[in-house]
């Protein structure tokens, strides 16, 4: 009987030890999912912060610029298209590897030569104004997402923020002078508008037609580049060099306007 009612007291002042230690070790296992969602939203705002944003922008372009660098499609004006490639199929590829060399920083003067020389003067001209578009639309869209969080409050210095102010208010009127008057670099002109407050369809349509006139001259002239002398390469080399002389005049005079204020 003692033994058993030892056995009974022992069960009884056991089993509350017991559930006290299942409860001890229970409640930090409770907590566990409570700092793992912590960290994770932590982590999350780290790598969806804006400069993080803007490092992997910065990655992106210095990756772009390698792979121009390793596959050097200039050598297109050289070499000519691959022969597998032909009619419509090789328009849209040039168009489509003339965006993206773009937002690799190559200048726009050198493919819309090699679309000239490659495709003729109208074919040229479609193919070179499509990539164009594309790699205008490409860059704005990486500068909006990725840099414009982390680029805007820097914006402090007065040209900078004229020219945002600009940008912002009168963007197709701005951007529609700058593709016509060439005298900011295309990459230049993309990055800078996406960090303003200037609307993507805006943007699109003053870079298509803005930059009608000088990618037109610069096909014709690849396309009669064998024939320097003819009087379409001389009227396509006037077209180049007039605008941009009247862009170099009106960024001088602007440069006082700024400095006026």
């Amino acid at each position: 009987m003692l033994d058993a009612t030892a056995r009974s007291g022992g069960t009884a002042t056991v089993l509350p030890r017991t559930a006290a230690t299942e409860l001890a070790i229970a409640t930090p296992s409770a907590t566990v999912p409570a700092v793992a969602l912590r960290r994770t939203a932590r982590w999350g705002r780290l790598l969806f912060s804006p400069w993080a944003r803007f490092s992997l922008l910065v990655a992106l372009l210095v990756g772009a610029v390698s792979t121009v660098l390793l596959f050097e499609p200039q050598r297109l004006l050289a070499d000519g298209w691959p022969p597998q490639l032909s009619g419509a199929a090789a328009v849209v590829m040039f168009a489509v590897a003339y965006g993206l060399c773009t937002v690799a920083f190559v200048p726009r003067p050198i493919l819309n030569i090699a679309a000239g020389a490659l495709f003729g003067s109208q074919l040229g001209l479609a193919s070179a104004l499509a990539g164009t578009v594309l790699g205008a639309g490409i860059a704005f869209g990486l500068g909006r997402i990725l840099g414009q969080d982390a680029l805007r409050p820097l914006l402090r210095h007065r040209w900078l923020k004229s020219a945002d102010g600009q940008l912002s208010r009168h963007g197709f009127r701005s951007m529609l002078a700058a593709r016509l008057f060439p005298g900011v670099p295309f990459w230049a002109a993309n990055y800078c508008a996406s960090v303003s407050r200037m609307g993507y369809l805006p943007f699109l349509l003053a870079t298509a037609l803005g930059s009608i006139p000088n990618t037109a001259a610069y096909a014709v002239a690849g396309a009669r580049a064998s024939s320097p002398t003819s009087p379409a390469f001389l009227i396509a080399m006037a077209c180049i060099a007039i605008p941009a002389l009247v862009g170099a005049v009106l960024a001088w005079r602007k440069r006082h306007h700024l400095r006026a204020r």
